[in-house]
């Protein structure tokens, strides 16, 4: 019986979702104005490995995850680079998927960019103005908070403490109160402007932009809400706010988990602190096996302490399970008793490194049977590559190696990343190691 751990409710809970053995998930997704760091790419893998869960266990997901393609940061970089907001978010959207898929990250079944869903925001900001739930002030329409007594129930607070990691507050010294947030913001000379005639030619404030999203794909309630920490407040706070005050229905959502954060030097990764390593540079490096392993190590809920070290031992140790793995002979049986191990450990609240241990203690088993169907089995939630790779590489991929090689040598490194991404829609992944570079198929 799988349990889960709730953030709404501080406890483990059984999962049951609203309708038999259908499951909708969301899952925040990226402000596409740069590429993901590797503390973006922790919340995303873990997902990936949740959604791969349910389904093993034989629920129907269906996953959709939101891209933030219209925001203040993409604003800000297209006003300091002269490139079209517009061009930003596709070409970073672009990028984000094809980071996703060099990670293994595939069980996402729709992607929702939100400045395609701009009638369904301006519809719930005008059915929280009728519902007495907004206001308009100089520079948009803002959520009062004070006419909603639930506010705060996620994160047990309602007001910011100094150490919060949170992002975009909209600041104004007009608010009736200091944590209310902007639902449609005014666009300003030169910035993107959508007509509407009820609130006034603007764009979507942030929190809105999801719940117009779910609420169009979902409905107003839905089982499973997820994303980093740092977003518990005020951003899923505040999602709860407007769905729940549209609506009338409560909860938003069943059950909302949120993953730890990858930290650096005892320090959350992020962009606004400079301490990140984009993970594209770290795919170059290590791959998407050394990558998943990292992540499947801990505890989704728990915060990874990243250093070189961490991810050496990673690669060696997914490294030795695949030349183990290689090695097995199919005969044609399941190991159940290994299995079932295997599931009571990551039923408990997903825990993945239990489940991993088990994997390994079946290895290490010199009298199980069933061991390349039980593993097969159970790498259909971690999406390692197992097998042996036995790829004959074509004279036009080692010719683009070395010229790639002598760039990089030559420290002509956005030359050499071109040739690498020339590379890689030819079907090929790189892989710069001690011995040389290495190339595999995707």
């Amino acid at each position: 019986m799988l349990k889960v751990y709730n953030t709404l409710t501080r406890k483990k809970e059984v999962f049951k979702p609203i309708k038999g053995k259908q499951v909708n998930i969301f899952v925040c997704g990226p402000t596409v104005y740069n590429y993901i760091h590797a503390g973006n790419a922790k919340t995303y893998a873990q997902f990936d490995m949740i959604v791969k869960y349910l389904r093993f266990k034989g629920f129907k997901v269906f996953y959709l995850q939101n891209i933030t393609d219209i925001d203040d940061r993409i604003i800000k970089k297209s006003q300091e680079t002269g490139e079209k907001w517009d061009s930003i978010s596709k070409k970073y959207e672009k990028f984000y998927k094809e980071d996703m898929e060099n990670l293994g990250v595939d069980s996402v079944n729709k992607y929702a960019s939100a400045t395609n869903y701009i009638p369904e925001i301006i519809s719930q900001v005008k059915r929280l103005i009728e519902k007495g739930y907004a206001y308009k002030i100089s520079d948009g329409w803002y959520f009062d908070l004070k006419k909603d007594k639930d506010y705060g129930k996620l994160a047990r607070k309602t007001s910011l403490d100094a150490e919060d990691a949170v992002s975009r507050i909209d600041e104004s010294k007009e608010k009736r109160n200091s944590g209310d947030f902007c639902l449609w913001k005014f666009s300003k000379p030169g910035e993107p402007i959508w007509k509407s005639k009820e609130l006034g030619d603007g764009r979507p404030g942030w929190h809105i932009e999801d719940t117009a999203i779910t609420e169009k794909e979902f409905g107003p309630q839905y089982d499973i809400h997820g994303g980093g920490m740092d977003l518990i407040f005020p951003h899923h706070e505040a999602e709860i706010a407007q769905m729940e005050s549209i609506s009338g229905e409560k909860p938003l959502v069943r059950y909302w988990f949120h993953t730890g954060f990858l930290n650096i030097s005892k320090e959350k990764m992020s962009k606004s602190k400079g301490n990140f390593k984009t993970l594209r540079e770290l795919l170059e490096i290590y791959g998407k096996n050394t990558l998943r392993y990292f992540f499947a190590s801990t505890n989704y809920r728990k915060p990874i302490d990243f250093s070189e070290e961490t991810l050496e031992n990673a690669k060696n140790a997914v490294e030795r399970l695949r030349n183990i793995a290689s090695e097995l002979k199919d005969d044609g049986k399941t190991n159940k008793k290994y299995l079932e191990e295997f599931e009571n450990e990551v039923d408990n609240e997903l825990n993945f490194p239990n489940g991993l241990a088990v994997m390994w203690k079946m290895l290490r088993d010199e009298k199980a049977d069933g061991k390349l169907k039980t593993i097969n089995e159970m790498n259909k939630v971690f999406c390692f590559n197992l097998e042996k790779e036995h790829v004959k590489i074509n004279d036009e991929i080692k010719k683009l190696i070395i010229e790639r090689e002598k760039l990089r040598k030559s420290k002509k490194w956005a030359e050499a990343d071109k040739i690498r991404e020339k590379i890689n829609k030819l079907g090929f992944v790189l892989e710069d190691t001690d011995k040389g570079v290495i190339a595999k198929k995707r």
